[in-house]
């Protein structure tokens, strides 16, 4: 077994603290990375205290990892010792199913395994992530960061980044179009650059005056108070594509009434609590649709790092050490980063 040492958390109230526990030995398609960097999602906040499922503690978040491959199984040909690389949200699925098949493992019929709250198959025990010194993963599920790119802010992409590249690729987001992000938030922001590197006319609604600067450096077209409802007509039934970034639970009427006939609003934004339920009739009478997206599957996940790499769009990070991690997860509660902490793992001293 190998020793790895974390921060971890111990019960849904209590800080983050030091956890040395093992990961499984490298297998013959396995492929073993010393920890560089981890981004902290607020994902992360939400399982470590429970609010989305029941945890077993303790329980090690983090799934925007970025290091160093150190070791590899006999079998592996896709990376090598000395490799930079990085691990997602994923490291299994059933590799059978439909979605399997047309990689999309994010969308696994049978349940994706995930970086953390998953259950290892080759040991039956729970997956554990990023906030530690080492880990190993199926070569199938590891990703190659592309040569030259910051390792610190490569870190978000694999999450925050593919959360909204999938959406806007899905739904041809490009020259010609509109597209609305909701939100100015880790999510949010790399909607911002993402859908304008892709060409599009980026309209980004946010809550927040302060965010309007921010909105239009990273690349929106124009800057939307969504609490004014004056401001929200100028765009209605002018949008072909609004991706909702919102971890909090609200109206989504206002936004689907900005939508264009076939126009369609993505939720990608997880709340605690469900949304009111929208009217049914703005739906109906422009042909409007309400999605879901999550995440991405290993190649599209690959496709987003070499398109950010080739359009040099990465995310606005701050740096954060593991001694400081729950003043950090403070702040993501209280919407209070731009707008993605990144965890420094060389001060992650371990295992002891």
């Amino acid at each position: 077994m190998i020793d790895a040492h974390s921060y971890a958390a111990y019960d849904a109230q209590s800080p983050l603290k030091s956890w040395d526990f093992q990961r499984r030995e490298v297998g013959d398609h396995d492929v073993q990375i010393d920890i560089l960097f981890c981004g902290v999602c607020h994902s992360d906040l939400h399982y470590a205290r429970g609010e989305w499922m029941p945890v077993n503690y303790p329980q090690v978040v983090g799934h925007e990892i970025v290091g160093q491959v150190v070791k590899v199984g006999k079998d592996v040909s896709k990376h090598k010792a000395g490799d930079f690389v990085g691990v997602g949200c994923i490291v299994d699925s059933c590799r059978t199913c439909s979605s399997c098949q047309a990689d999309l493992e994010n969308y696994c019929t049978e349940g994706m395994q995930g970086t953390y709250m998953g259950v290892e198959k080759q040991t039956g025990r729970p997956t554990q992530g990023g906030y530690s010194t080492v880990i190993v993963v199926d070569e199938n599920y590891v990703l190659r960061v592309p040569a030259g790119m910051d390792l610190a802010k490569a870190a978000p992409l694999l999450c925050a980044g593919i959360t909204l590249y999938s959406p806007l690729r899905h739904w041809n987001a490009g020259p010609g179009k509109t597209v609305g992000i909701v939100g100015l938030g880790g999510l949010g922001h790399m909607g911002v650059k993402l859908a304008h590197a892709m060409g599009a006319k980026v309209i980004l609604f946010t809550t927040s005056p302060d965010k309007v600067a921010d909105g239009k450096k990273l690349g929106a077209d124009d800057v939307v108070i969504s609490k004014s409802e004056d401001d929200m007509k100028r765009y209605a039934g002018q949008l072909d594509l609004i991706v909702n970034t919102v971890a909090a639970s609200h109206q989504l009427d206002p936004f689907i009434n900005l939508l264009k006939l076939d126009g369609t609003m993505v939720l990608v934004g997880a709340p605690a609590t469900p949304h009111p339920s929208p009217q049914v009739f703005p739906l109906l009478m422009q042909r409007r649709s309400l999605a879901g997206s999550a995440i991405g599957g290993i190649r599209e996940t690959q496709e987003m790092l070499d398109f950010c790499a080739e359009h040099d769009v990465l995310p606005e990070i701050e740096m954060t050490s593991m001694q400081d991690i729950n003043q950090a997860w403070d702040r993501v509660a209280k919407s209070d980063v731009k707008y993605r902490f990144v965890i420094d793992m060389a001060t992650l001293k371990g295992p002891r």
